[in-house]
């Protein structure tokens, strides 16, 4: 297991991330429950992961509740922890969003459920075009400055958002984000069009989420298939298929990986975190799952030597990336009130 700078925070993150938005039962795509939980997190800490990912909205909080119980007995202090706000967390009018107001009182609840005194690594879970930027960097600098919050990322923001994030926090003087969180896959690289240079020029930790856009690219969905596989997350999560995949490009991605994992005698999806890990941008990626056997498989990915040759042409496997196609925006305004 490698460990990369987090941004320039001088915190060393391990290459892969512990996602927990399976943990609990909500959007139709959990399930894990506290003995699960207490297991994966030791496999987890055992193969070296020292860093998790939750968020208030996953299953309305029981996603934290559940890791905050899996993190006793000293866990703790072995990872980095990092949570996020925005969404709605209750029916109240300022229940959601990124006001100040709304800021404490998710960061005060989080730290609640997670059992802990601190937050390393809170993100804002998108953009908010209700509330004024220099709202949201004040709100997040005051939650640093309170002690709870050591340092403040975002995630799923357009190139232009990035920009005025961190340059009105520059000139107010005010704590600087550290990361960001954006869905990358050989499936979905549009990130590659703007907001990757940014953030390497910015010289932000880069930590891809669905590297295997939503279970797509394990190799489970092909081609010929009339059918959702039962039980797969595109079949039972009520967002759908979630992230989009471009068919005609995917089902190609797809038959590249099986040929290459049959050639090297691995997994697709093994071999598509690997393509994930190879690049210089990529921080930590965020590994999602629901068995342990699934987490063991991500974790292979970490020691799997793929010839350079056969990377390359992954990169080729797919068309160029389109130019950002907003759908995450859309998607974000469509699901403002969830």
């Amino acid at each position: 297991m490698r460990y990369l700078p987090l941004g320039s925070t001088g915190v060393q993150v391990s290459e892969l991330c512990l996602g927990t938005m399976t943990f609990g039962n909500g959007w139709g795509i959990g399930g894990i429950d506290d003995a699960q939980a207490d297991q994966v997190l030791g496999a987890a800490l055992d193969a070296g992961i020292n860093f998790v990912d939750t968020a208030d909205v996953y299953s309305l909080g029981e996603s934290e509740s559940i890791l905050g119980r899996a993190l006793k007995d000293g866990r703790r202090d072995k990872v980095v922890l990092a949570t996020k706000a925005l969404s709605r967390m209750g029916p109240g009018r300022n229940d959601a969003g990124l006001s100040r107001y709304h800021l404490v009182r998710a960061c005060d609840a989080s730290l609640k459920r997670l059992g802990t005194d601190r937050i390393d690594l809170y993100q804002i879970h998108g953009f908010d075009h209700d509330t004024p930027i220099e709202e949201v960097v004040r709100g997040l600098d005051m939650l640093v400055k309170s002690g709870k919050v050591l340092y403040v990322g975002f995630c799923n923001l357009s190139a232009w958002q990035i920009a005025l994030m961190l340059g009105k926090a520059e000139s107010l003087g005010l704590e600087r984000m550290v990361s960001a969180q954006m869905y990358y896959s050989l499936v979905g690289r549009d990130v590659e069009h703007e907001v990757v240079p940014l953030c390497h020029k910015e010289k932000l930790a880069f930590l891809p989420w669905s590297p295997l856009a939503g279970g797509f690219l394990t190799g489970k969905y092909r081609r010929d298939q009339a059918v959702k596989p039962e039980g797969s997350r595109f079949a039972t999560s009520q967002f759908g298929e979630f992230p989009p995949v471009d068919k005609e490009v995917g089902f190609r991605v797809v038959d590249h990986l099986v040929a290459l994992a049959e050639k090297l005698g691995t997994t697709p999806a093994t071999i598509a975190l690997k393509w994930l890990l190879s690049k210089p941008v990529v921080t930590s990626v965020i590994v999602g799952f629901r068995r342990l056997d699934q987490l063991m498989a991500n974790i292979a990915a970490t020691t799997l030597e793929i010839p350079a040759d056969d990377l390359d042409a992954l990169d080729q496997s797919t068309e160029p990336p389109v130019q950002y196609p907003n759908w995450m925006i859309k998607f974000q305004a469509k699901n403002r009130n969830l």
